[in-house]
């Protein structure tokens, strides 16, 4: 295969290897901006199929932002848009309006051919039903995109392909067509073929669906020392044990993201009921030692404890009790306890962020979804449940 030549100006546009890697979503400081620069930002993403019933909207407005060193999962029911948000930014399919950085290149500024040759260079994907060559070889398929974008001398594209396939265990299988080999296999070796070019950003469509536990967990392993290493990983999957994995997980529902704060702190509840509460959240913020609800108009309905921690203190000022991050605190709980002559104030120690539904929208969301109403039955009962890690209330009859 005759070696594709790079134009200049798509060169340029090469993403540097991350130095400052993370394996958690960035901090904010005062002011709720990061000041970690993302590697990948999506900005107001809308896709629109135009089908023979009409138009149909995969994504609807979505904006995210994922930094270097980040492992990050997507799940979602099926037809709930995320392979259509990996499509994005993979170039795989293009967005109806919006913006994708990705580095310092605007993907929709690139041509077909320029974006082909970027992709080669920047993002190695790793596709749910293998998409090997068949009349190729294992270590064929893995010198291809070395050959494509013209990265490496040719004897260095053969001995990178042997070290990529001993790292997914498949020196032995080297010389095999993927019909000789099992799906697990073929998996591992698309694997490498994705880190062929070393990209800095590895995106995955199910990349455990397809296999055994054994593979799936060496699968899991080799995306760890991945992220180690610098590289973003991005995986869409219906996994458990991929998505506990991840530094970081992003539900979407019908086209759009769910509040990663609402998931993380009610990951149980239905992914439709966290996008209504997505949707009717208000973020607040308070100084350590401040004090909340000096009037019963301004009572939640429900509560969550973002980051932080609030006090319940008694009216001579004694610690009651004390909410972490992750607590979620119903507004039958707070009015009572305030009635009680007891208040709820910001530690001393640090700020905190806050979310708060009001009990309106609260009653909305219950009338609407019943297990989110059973949820916050037991929740006001003073049932606690063990949600991810997140404390709950315990209301004393």
């Amino acid at each position: 295969m005759r070696p594709i030549q790079i134009p200049t100006r798509l060169r340029s546009h090469s993403i540097k290897k991350p130095i400052e890697i993370i394996d958690r979503k960035p901090e904010e400081n005062a002011n709720g901006k990061s000041d970690l620069q993302p590697l990948i930002e999506m900005q107001d993403i809308y896709k629109v199929y135009k089908t023979n019933a009409g138009e149909f909207t995969a994504l609807k407005g979505v904006s995210a932002r994922f930094f270097p060193g980040q492992f990050v999962s997507i799940i979602g029911k099926s037809g709930s848009g995320k392979s259509t948000l990996l499509n994005m930014i993979t170039g795989i399919d293009r967005p109806t309006s919006g913006k994708i950085l990705i580095g310092e290149t605007y993907l929709q500024d690139l041509t077909e051919s320029e974006f082909s040759e970027w992709r080669g260079r920047n993002l190695g994907i790793v596709f749910q039903f293998f998409q090997l060559l068949p009349m190729l070889t294992l270590k064929e398929n893995t010198i291809l995109p070395m050959d494509f974008c013209n990265m490496y001398t040719p004897p260095e594209r053969d001995i990178r392909a042997e070290e990529l396939l001993d790292l997914v265990g498949l020196h032995d299988f080297k010389d095999k067509l993927p019909a000789a080999v099992s799906g697990g296999q073929e998996q591992c070796a698309a694997i490498a073929r994705a880190l062929a070019n070393d990209p800095p950003i590895i995106v995955a469509d199910e990349p455990t669906g397809n296999l055994d536990s054994k593979t799936a967990d060496l699968v899991l392993q080799l995306i760890d020392k991945l992220v180690k290493q610098g590289k973003t990983v991005l995986v869409v999957t219906h996994d458990e044990a991929v998505a506990q994995r991840a530094s970081r997980t992003l539900v979407i529902c019908d086209g759009e993201l769910v509040d990663e704060d609402i998931s993380r702190i009610l990951p149980h509840i239905s992914h439709r009921s966290m996008l209504r509460l997505s949707h009717e959240a208000l973020e607040i913020r308070k100084e350590p030692g401040e004090n909340l609800f000096f009037e019963s108009n301004e009572l939640p309905g429900l509560l969550l404890v973002v980051d932080g921690q609030v006090e319940m203190r008694s009216d001579d000022g004694k610690r009651q009790a004390s909410y972490e991050s992750g607590s979620v605190l119903p507004g039958g709980f707070i009015k009572k306890n305030l009635e009680a002559r007891r208040n709820f104030r910001i530690s001393n120690r640090s700020s905190a962020r806050m979310k708060y539904i009001s009990t309106d929208n609260l009653q909305n969301i219950i009338t609407s979804s019943r297990s989110f109403q059973d949820y916050i039955q037991k929740l006001e009962a003073g049932f606690d449940f063990e949600l991810s890690g997140s404390r709950e209330v315990k209301l004393k009859k």
